[in-house]
């Protein structure tokens, strides 16, 4: 059974593919091993979602390319 890891003392940064304005931005938080949890800046108090960090990887690979 997957569990969801333990959030609540996360190092959130935002992500270099933020506008660094106070829109449009997401949050990252590094040092869950195999997972990338993710979170809207505007809402830190909200849900955030646990990416499988392959398919992380695969979408910023994507980002960089210009294919999203």
């Amino acid at each position: 059974m997957k569990r969801t890891p333990d959030l609540s003392t996360a190092t959130w940064r935002k992500s270099s593919y933020s506008d660094g304005g106070d829109n449009n931005c997401i949050e990252v938080a590094d040092g869950y091993s195999g997972l990338v949890p993710v979170r809207d800046s505007k809402v830190p108090a909200g849900p955030a979602l646990v990416i499988a960090a392959p398919a992380w990887t695969a979408f910023i690979g994507d980002v960089r390319k210009g294919n999203l």
